[in-house]
């Protein structure tokens, strides 16, 4: 079964969506952090901090952090867990050397440490991590089936997976809210600061189709996962997805 989130692309064209979707982090990489503030009105700081607290009774010392970007989530699972390894894995170099930057002024550039690597085909052998987290970033996968497959198999028995994605309000008044916020404000405040319109018209096109509630826990479950969850923030501009191997 493929996905609406699959299908649609940040540009036009026949590339395959993966290349399209490097090639937009890698040209606003240099804005991502400060229009990812000013997008989320600085709600995905708490977000994080849901999702680690998830983790914190499971102490995993072995973490992975799938499509880690400019690297906040692998830094901050660092500090607030005491893991001993987190890796941030990303197709963006552009996204990943700011990330580089950020662990190595908190001082964590032995243990938070960056990785090119296709989400969909990972390198590392069955069972390697304690933990395997992803934020903001299973919408902009080729394969949604095919990725939180390869996020399963990289975990070790008992170990868990925590998702936090933008997903859309149910209800209102926070439904007829986000559709206009997401129509309007993001792809205009996107072109002003980055230049870069396309890549802000893609965001919530991604984030109305990408699967959520019932549709992403049955995808892990489909998976192998066990104890699938989710749990809603912020009236439901925000989910968060679990579950144990």
């Amino acid at each position: 079964m493929a996905y609406e989130a699959e299908k649609i692309r940040p540009y036009e064209g026949e590339e395959q969506k993966t290349v399209q979707v490097k090639r937009m982090f890698d040209t606003i990489a240099f804005a991502y952090d400060k229009l990812n503030r000013l997008m989320s009105l600085g709600f995905d700081k708490g977000w994080r901090k849901k999702g680690i607290a998830y983790l914190k009774p499971f102490a995993p010392q072995q973490i992975l952090d799938i499509a880690t970007g400019t690297g906040d989530l692998a830094i901050t699972l660092r500090s607030r867990l005491n893991a001993k390894r987190v890796i941030g894995a990303d197709i963006s170099e552009g996204m990943m050397q700011i990330g580089r930057e950020k662990a190595s002024k908190a001082g964590y550039a032995d243990s938070v440490v960056f990785e090119l690597q296709d989400c969909l085909s990972l390198t590392y052998a069955d069972g390697s991590f304690d933990a395997v987290t992803a934020a903001f970033g299973v919408r902009n996968f080729e394969d949604i089936k095919q990725g939180i497959s390869e996020m399963y198999r990289v975990l070790k028995p008992g170990g868990h997976i925590m998702i936090l994605e933008l997903s859309s309000p149910e209800y209102f008044p926070m439904k007829q809210l986000f559709s206009i916020y997401s129509k309007i404000v993001i792809p205009n405040m996107g072109k002003l600061i980055s230049k870069e319109k396309a890549a802000y018209d893609y965001l919530p096109s991604s984030i109305k189709v990408v699967p959520q509630g019932r549709v992403m826990t049955g995808i892990l479950a489909d998976a192998g996962f066990k104890e699938t969850r989710y749990r809603t923030f912020t009236l439901g501009v925000c989910s968060m997805y679990t579950g144990t191997k």
